[in-house]
């Protein structure tokens, strides 16, 4: 799964249709940008209820507070 798109004059990239179709992206979906060494992670922002349960089972012990913090 490797395509290329180019960068346009005004610095926007085009994502090949053949990318959005196997990850399902979808139009007005936000994305973040991750810098790595000489290149960029793009990654699709979750929504809230893909987050839900994320932290089940998580062990709640000696976890930290905003106070504990230097």
């Amino acid at each position: 799964m490797t395509s290329t798109a180019t960068l346009s004059s005004k610095y926007q990239i085009s994502v090949p249709k053949l990318i959005r179709d196997e990850l399902h992206w979808e139009a007005g979906q936000e994305f973040v940008f991750i810098p790595k060494g000489k290149g960029v992670l793009l990654m699709p922002v979750p929504e809230l209820a893909q987050l839900v349960g994320l932290a089940k089972g998580a062990n709640t012990e000696n976890f930290r507070d905003r106070q504990d913090r230097y």
